[in-house]
């Protein structure tokens, strides 16, 4: 900073920043119901946090310097809550008794959010737990209602969570919302909001993030690529184990003069189960006129694998080594994410892949073009 720029002397003094270009940040708690427990200020782009106080006599004072505008949280030992905040120079209060946090203009509006946003997901999260929470038996009879109900559900959360960033598009508030984006909306739409050339679309937390999405597409495509790369292939063998514990190869079932597709699926994975009935319905529709599923299961333990074969009605080969995410068909197909399948023609060629929804019946039916 030159000497002879006094407004800008004067512009640091106000936001309290450093000579280091950083900013001071205060926060202080009251009303904490742990003393003894820990406070820190986290950076929440790089997970590290920055400084720490201990609880005493209910109130922590927490002081220390961050980048201008970073985008920060306050965050207590053993609790699942946290305080999202800008390091706008401004102080800060935490009243722990009802959550409200204090502080600047921008600052205190995030913890209106923040805590609207705890209620709205509170009600959504708890419609999950408490269907969950029921034997399998009532969860399977009334897995349609809790469908189109959990589709209403999360639409209520998603566009709460929209009207957040839009009514906020003038201010960093959409910061502490972009997080949770890509789990709400398709690619495209955040593209479209994390494009849109709006304030908080150029803050690092920001531009970090879509930096690594758009990495981590570009390494999903590739890797898609590579595992397409064996269509037209002849398949490669497996050896797992059947329910009763005894070896076989895929090689006795494959290129035998049928229509195979070998399943990659687990009890445990949500989208496997929400596939399912789409698999049975085509084993069903076509089984008879040559076609065979061999499932292969990325379970670990026998119990749910057996459960779940019978739970979900299905009447074909099944085969797993009971190895989780280290199953031989990781490296033999390269399966990274299930459900995934293989459909292999009766001379052994693999000759589609990932077939899933209304895509399996279709192809299928060029296949059995008979059958109606």
């Amino acid at each position: 900073m030159k000497a002879s720029s006094i407004f800008m002397l004067a512009a640091a003094l106000l936001v309290a920043c450093s000579g280091d270009g950083s900013v001071k940040f205060d926060v202080t708690g009251i009303n904490a119901p742990q003393d003894g427990a820990t406070v820190y200020v986290r950076d929440r782009m790089s997970g590290n946090p920055i400084d720490s106080a201990v609880v005493a006599g209910g109130t922590f004072h927490i002081q220390g310097k961050a980048a201008k505008d970073a985008f920060l949280s306050v965050e207590f030992q053993e609790a699942t809550w946290l305080f999202p905040f800008f390091n706008d120079g401004e102080a800060l209060q935490i009243n722990m008794a009802d959550s409200v946090m204090t502080g600047s203009e921008l600052n205190t509006k995030l913890s209106v959010c923040d805590r609207q946003d705890a209620r709205e997901y509170g009600e959504y999260d708890r419609f999950i737990k408490a269907f969950l929470a029921q034997p399998d038996s009532v969860q399977k009879a009334q897995e349609t209602e809790f469908i189109q109900e959990y589709e209403k559900r999360l639409k209520k959360y998603t566009d709460f969570y929209l009207k957040v960033i839009e009514d906020n598009k003038d201010n960093l508030i959409p910061v502490a919302y972009v997080h949770n984006l890509p789990s709400l909306v398709s690619m495209e739409k955040f593209k479209e909001i994390t494009s849109s050339g709006a304030p908080f679309t150029q803050h690092p937390y920001v531009v970090n993030m879509v930096k690594i999405l758009e990495e981590s597409a570009a390494a999903d495509n590739q890797a898609e690529a590579s595992k397409n790369q064996i269509i037209g292939q002849k398949f490669k063998d497996l050896e797992e184990a059947d329910p009763d514990g005894n070896l076989h190869k895929l090689s006795e079932y494959v290129g035998k003069g049928q229509w195979v597709l070998v399943d990659f699926w687990a009890s445990w994975c949500g989208p496997c189960r929400a596939e399912m009935p789409n698999v049975v319905a085509a084993y069903k529709k076509f089984h008879q006129a040559g076609f065979e599923i061999v499932g292969v299961s990325f379970d670990r333990e026998k119990e749910p694998w057996l459960k779940a074969i019978k739970e979900w009605e299905m009447p074909w080969i099944h085969l797993s080594d009971l190895k989780f995410w280290d199953n031989a068909a990781v490296e033999v197909y390269g399966v990274n994410a299930i459900p995934d399948n293989l459909l292999i023609d009766p001379e052994g060629t693999i000759v589609a892949r990932g077939l899933r929804g209304a895509d399996l019946e279709a192809k299928l039916s060029t296949v059995f073009p008979n059958v109606k």
